[in-house]
């Protein structure tokens, strides 16, 4: 495959230190903002201001099938119960053959919410979990 080719289909491995999540099959949520403050310049009509003033960072949202790992993320947010201790994560999206399509890593991490399947006789759905996670920027990789 050439490395050139655009990644159709990817997996996501997820790390929180050196602690692995697993793979997830979704990630949503990465991204940043630029927040811009408006300041109205007095004789000057024509237009306003737009001041960069502070990036805001998007929650991010990984899902998959339940598996093995789920008791890794499970295992994550036991440790918080003595308190919340922010950590680095990676994000390393990958094609079916493992080769690397793109690295974030993620400064100050905590856990939002983890949701877990919901399981029923009448639905007969793949179960699956959805880890969301906060954090204070991207370090580089």
């Amino acid at each position: 495959m050439d490395d050139q080719d655009p990644a159709v289909s990817v997996y996501f491995d997820v790390s929180i230190d050196d602690k692995k999540l697993g793979a997830f099959n979704s990630c949503e949520g990465l991204g940043v903002e630029v927040v811009l403050e408006q300041r109205e310049e007095g004789g000057n009509n024509g237009f306003v201001w737009q001041l960069p003033t502070r990036l805001k960072y998007s929650n991010i949202k990984l899902s998959r099938p339940l598996g093995p790992d789920t008791v890794e993320v499970a295992k994550w947010f036991a440790s918080m119960t003595g308190g919340v201790t922010r950590r680095t994560a990676t994000i390393v999206a990958k094609r079916s053959d493992n080769s690397v399509v793109a690295r974030w890593s993620l400064a100050d991490v905590v856990p939002v919410r983890w949701t877990g399947p919901s399981l029923g006789l009448d639905s007969p759905k793949v179960a699956t979990e959805t880890l969301e996670i906060a954090h204070h920027g991207f370090l580089p990789s």
